[in-house]
C-alpha cells in the first residue's frame, strides 16, 4: 500500500486562541460595525482574513532573525537576500519595501501618470488602488472562464489575448507604460496562469514595444500548479520554473508575507538599472535607503530564507493539499465554490450560496458575517464592496464574480480546523433560505472602502 502524504515538518510551539460564544460574537460584530476588519484578533477563533503575514515562520528563520545585521548600509542581510532573489528570479537589482502595496508605490510612482492604462488579469485591490489614486485606469483581460465558478480550466488566471490587443491598439504603447501579470491571480479565485500564456502575452507585448511586469506574491504558488498541469514542466524543480517565468518579464513587485514566509516585507526586482535609479529615488523617499527599505535586517534575513523554503516542492504540497482538503470538504456539502480549487484560499460564490440577497445588500459580505456569527471564523469579501465604486460615477462596481475568500494562513492551522470550518459553512447552507436581507453601507471612504467600511442591517 502507498504511504499516504503527511506534511514534511512538525510542531515545536503553539498559541492558544479563545473559543468564544455566538451571543459574544452577534455583539461583537455589531459593535464594530459589520465589519470583519475591525474585529480585535482575540475575538477570532479561526482567522482566514487574509495569508498576508499570518503564517508561521521555520526554526531556520528564526535562526536567521537572531542574526540580522543591523546596519543601515550594505546590510549583510541585505546581501545574503539580493542574492537569493538574483538567484530565483534572474533580476539584478533589488529594492525591498516593507510590504507589497509598498512595492507598488515606488514602481508606479516611477512608470504611471494620470491618463495611463494598465492591462492585466484581475488586478489585486491595494494595485487597483494605486494605480486609480493616479488618475490611471486598471484594465481586466482575464479570459472569461474564470468568471463561470463551476467550470473547470487548470488556469482560470491566464490572460485572454483578444483583450489585450484591443487594448493595446486602442491605446497605444505611449499610454500603457506595462502590463501587469498577477500570479497566482487572486481576485479571480487564487487561480494560476500558465508558462504558455504568459510567452503569448510576452510575443503580442513585444510586438507593441510594451514591458510586462508581474505581481509576484503568490509566484511559488503558481510555479506547483504550472508543474502539476502544464505537461512541458512535470519534471521541473519549482526554482526551475520561477526562473523560466520570471525570464519572460521585466520586473515583479512582491509582498513577500505570502511566498516569502515572513510577516513583515516587500520587495521590487528589475533588470533595468535606470528604471531601478528612479525607483531607487522613491524608495529612498517613502521606504528608506536602498538596502533596508523600512525593513528591519533581521525580517531581511528571514525573508532570505523564507525564499528558499517556499519554492521547494515538499512545502507548496503541503500547502496546497491542506486548501485542496477544504474545498473537497465544502464540495461535498454542495456549497458553491470557484473550482478549480485555488492555491492559496477558498472562494465561495455567494449569490449562489445566498441567493435571495440582492448584489446591491452585499451577499459575500452577509455571509462573511453569517460565518463569524456561526462559528467565529473570520473571511473577507472579494465582491462589490472591495470593486469600490467607479471613480468618474461613484456608481458601485459590480465584479461578475461575488466570493467570499477564506485565505488559509501558511504552516498554521491542522486539519480540525479545516474540518470545523467546512461544517460551519454547511450549517449556514442548510439555512441558506432563512437568509433574505443582506447590509447596506452607512460610511465609507473615498477608496479603498473595504478596509474601513460601516454598516448596517437592511
Amino acid at each position: 500500500m502507498e504511504l499516504p502524504f503527511a506534511e514534511s515538518f512538525r510542531i515545536k510551539m503553539v498559541e492558544e486562541i479563545y473559543r468564544s460564544t455566538r451571543e459574544e460574537r452577534e455583539k461583537w460584530i455589531e459593535e464594530k460595525n459589520y465589519n470583519l476588519f475591525n474585529l480585535e484578533s482575540q475575538k477570532v477563533f479561526i482567522d482566514l482574513l487574509t495569508d498576508s503575514g499570518t503564517g508561521a515562520m521555520s526554526d531556520k528563520q528564526w535562526a536567521e532573525i537572531m542574526t540580522g545585521d543591523e546596519s543601515y548600509a550594505g546590510s549583510q542581510s541585505f546581501q545574503k537576500l539580493k542574492a537569493t532573489i538574483n538567484k530565483i528570479t534572474g533580476y539584478e537589482y533589488v529594492l525591498p519595501t516593507h510590504q507589497g502595496r509598498a512595492a507598488e508605490n515606488v514602481l508606479f510612482s516611477a512608470l504611471v501618470k494620470e491618463g495611463n492604462v494598465i492591462p492585466g488579469n484581475s488586478h489585486f485591490d491595494t494595485t487597483k488602488g494605486h494605480i486609480e489614486m493616479r488618475k490611471a485606469h486598471a484594465i481586466d483581460c482575464t479570459i472569461d472562464e474564470a468568471f463561470d465558478s463551476e467550470l473547470i480550466h487548470p488556469f482560470k488566471g491566464n490572460i485572454d489575448l483578444q483583450k489585450l490587443e484591443e487594448q493595446y491598439k486602442k491605446h497605444g504603447k505611449e499610454n500603457i507604460p506595462f502590463t501587469l501579470i498577477t500570479i497566482t491571480c487572486n481576485s479571480s479565485g487564487g487561480q494560476p496562469v500558465s508558462v504558455d500564456n504568459i510567452r503569448k502575452v510576452k510575443a503580442l507585448s513585444d510586438q507593441y514595444g510594451i514591458p510586462i511586469f508581474f505581481d509576484s506574491a503568490r509566484f511559488a504558488e503558481n510555479a506547483y500548479f504550472i508543474k502539476e498541469r502544464e505537461e512541458e514542466f512535470k519534471n521541473h524543480s519549482i526554482k526551475e520554473i520561477a526562473k523560466i517565468v520570471f525570464d519572460l518579464g521585466d520586473g515583479m513587485t512582491m509582498s513577500s508575507k505570502k511566498d516569502g514566509l515572513v510577516n513583515i516585507g516587500g520587495f521590487i526586482a528589475l533588470n533595468n538599472e535606470e528604471l531601478y535609479k528612479i525607483c531607487g529615488n522613491f524608495g529612498i523617499i517613502y521606504e528608506g535607503y536602498l538596502s533596508y527599505g523600512g525593513l528591519a535586517g533581521r525580517d531581511l534575513a528571514a525573508l532570505s530564507q523564507g525564499l528558499h523554503e517556499a519554492t521547494e516542492y515538499d512545502y507548496l504540497k503541503s500547502r496546497i493539499s491542506q486548501i485542496e482538503y477544504l474545498g473537497n470538504k465544502l464540495i461535498e456539502y454542495g456549497i458553491p465554490i470557484q473550482k478549480p480549487i485555488g492555491g492559496h484560499a477558498i472562494f465561495i460564490d455567494a449569490t449562489k450560496f445566498l441567493p435571495h440577497v440582492k448584489r446591491e445588500e452585499f451577499p459575500a459580505q452577509t455571509l462573511g458575517i453569517e460565518l463569524y456569527k456561526e462559528a467565529g471564523v473570520r473571511g473577507v469579501e472579494i465582491g462589490t464592496i472591495l470593486a469600490d465604486r467607479d471613480p468618474e460615477t461613484r456608481e458601485n462596481r459590480y465584479p461578475k464574480l461575488e466570493l467570499l475568500r477564506l485565505a488559509i494562513p501558511r504552516r498554521t492551522y491542522m486539519q480540525s480546523h479545516m474540518d470545523y470550518i467546512a461544517v460551519a459553512l454547511k450549517n449556514i447552507f442548510d439555512r441558506r433560505e432563512e437568509i433574505k436581507t443582506g447590509y447596506e453601507i452607512t460610511w465609507e471612504a473615498d477608496i479603498l472602502r473595504h478596509f474601513t467600511v460601516e454598516l448596517k442591517k437592511k
